[in-house]
């Protein structure tokens, strides 16, 4: 038979708040260097079928499905990686994994496109032997394209609590496995049983399966959710270099997982006609769903003890120290993590990393904005960090890409200063455009209308300072934008705040 080609499905939607503080919903785990490396665990994805085989036509335009929010982050790190070509697609919403894989089925059928092979990927995974993961791909590639939905079953080596777990049947050709039941995450008790008796792999949340397939299996389990997404592709529409469904018909969807969706019921409705196959991974696999869990897939010292940036351990043990912006000690200390961030710092012990998660629901539930962003703030052109506040003044660090530019903009209630720190800036202030070079600055009035762009070929870094009566980012009258953002006009409320929102 012709086998089909197989594309990539990158699904790059979730929070990462059991790694907070490093972490946040503006900037969650899979758009950071985490796991060895400049690369982030995106862009590790994106890249991890580059050693097929030569045989397997794999495609270099994957499908991603990410946030709306984070469109430009995911396009800039694309790129950064060389990826080209890729298909991304905006949800209007979280709906779970189930509606995102539906979407991408959809897309890689319009236009009359060839019935293709999809390989379904977590953004926010950690594979450590990317070889071993591409000959079982290979292995399920083949298998989907025969007509059978598979998944991968990690071969456990200790009775993990953190994972659901599927129990493998009767073995078939080419090293797949049928598929008895699944099983959530278990007590400690049930895992060590798991692990005993054998036959029991980690639910990895990875699957292959032709298109059609997945649209034929939605079809039978879920046609609500299929009809929702038809509805919202059909409506969608091109913004830039991103594809938008529909958002009244996507957040009309039900949310549901792949797994309860579809995957778990596949073993007891054979009449449906689409086998549901396991392949044990040995390849070095991580959900990296907790602070423990990147402890055990990064480099250890002696004595157990794993760092990521400026660190020291002395006399540590199997603890993990992660650094982002300044040197962390540990002395003494046993199965600690510790991270350290520019605006907080987490010590919990290795055994209490699920509970990460509870206190992030708490800073929420407190209304702080520590559960949701960093101090520094990534955007289409650039960054830009906090670097200080007071009742009636700001100072942030901007950073500027190469041809980027902020929005044309204007406030009611605050002057800015702008000092130009390193490269030229291009300045409109008012009716006046200008050139800035370094330790050059210039004063903007309240209500003067005002852009910052950089023309030059290297990054522009300037200083804001800020000052006024208020200084909330609500005060802005947004006029052009480049990068198609809405243009708002808001008022400022009655009492003074700051905000660590951006204006631009």
């Amino acid at each position: 038979m012709s086998f089909p080609e197989l594309i990539p499905v990158i699904l790059c939607g979730g929070s990462g708040t059991r790694l907070w503080p490093l972490s946040r919903e503006s900037y969650p785990k899979q758009f950071l260097a985490l796991h060895g490396g400049s690369r982030t665990m995106l862009q590790h994805t994106a890249l991890r079928l580059r050693e097929m085989n030569a045989n397997v036509p794999a495609s270099d335009s994957p499908i991603i499905v990410c946030n709306a929010e984070h469109r430009f982050l995911t396009a800039q790190q694309l790129a950064e990686a060389g990826i080209e070509h890729p298909r991304i697609l905006l949800e209007p919403g979280g709906r779970n994994t189930a509606p995102a894989l539906t979407l991408a089925a959809l897309q890689a059928l319009s236009g009359g496109a060839p019935d293709s092979v999809l390989i379904v990927m977590p953004a926010d995974h950690a594979v450590g032997d990317e070889a071993a993961f591409c000959r079982a791909a290979e292995k399920a590639w083949r298998a989907a394209a025969r007509g059978a939905m598979v998944t991968f079953g990690v071969v456990a080596d200790r009775p993990e609590t953190g994972y659901g777990y599927i129990q493998q049947g009767e073995a078939g050709p080419d090293g797949l496995f049928s598929i008895r039941s699944f099983a959530e995450k278990p007590d400690p008790e049930t895992a060590r049983r798991y692990l005993a008796q054998g036959g029991y792999s980690w639910n990895s949340g990875l699957f292959v399966v032709r298109a059609s397939v997945w649209l034929d299996a939605m079809t039978r389990f879920r046609p609500d959710m299929l009809a929702a997404c038809r509805s919202a592709m059909e409506g969608a529409k091109a913004d830039m270099d991103f594809i938008r469904p529909d958002p009244d018909a996507f957040l009309a969807c039900p949310s549901d997982s792949i797994d309860y969706a579809v995957m778990e019921r596949l073993p007891s409705d054979p009449a449906c006609g689409i086998p549901a196959c396991m392949i044990p991974l040995v390849a070095g696999w991580s959900d990296v769903g907790a602070w423990d869990a990147l402890w055990q897939v990064l480099d250890h010292d002696e004595r157990g003890n794993a760092a990521l940036g400026d660190t020291l351990n002395v006399e540590s043990q199997g603890s993990l120290l992660v650094s982002s912006s300044r040197l962390v000690v540990g002395v003494g200390v046993k199965d600690l993590v510790v991270v350290e961030t520019p605006d907080a710092v987490l010590v919990a012990s290795k055994s209490h990393t699920q509970s990460v998660k509870s206190v992030v629901a708490e800073l929420k539930a407190r209304g702080q904005a520590l559960a949701g962003s960093h101090r520094k703030v990534h955007r289409p052109w650039g960054w830009y960090d906090s670097i200080d506040a007071g009742e009636r003044f700001q100072v942030k660090r901007i950073v500027v890409n190469p041809g980027a530019s902020l929005s044309l903009q204007l406030h009611h209630h605050r002057a800015e200063h702008w000092i130009v720190v390193k490269g030229t800036a291009e300045v409109t202030n008012g009716d006046r455009v200008m050139l800035l070079s370094e330790n050059e600055s210039t004063f903007i009035p309240i209500g003067h209308a005002h852009r910052l762009a950089n023309p030059g070929k290297l990054p522009l870094e300037i200083i804001e300072v800020q000052s006024g009566s208020y200084l909330g980012e609500d005060d802005i009258v947004r006029l052009d934008d480049t990068y198609g953002r809405v243009l708002v006009t808001k008022t400022a409320p009655k009492q003074p705040r700051n905000s660590e929102e951006p204006s631009a």
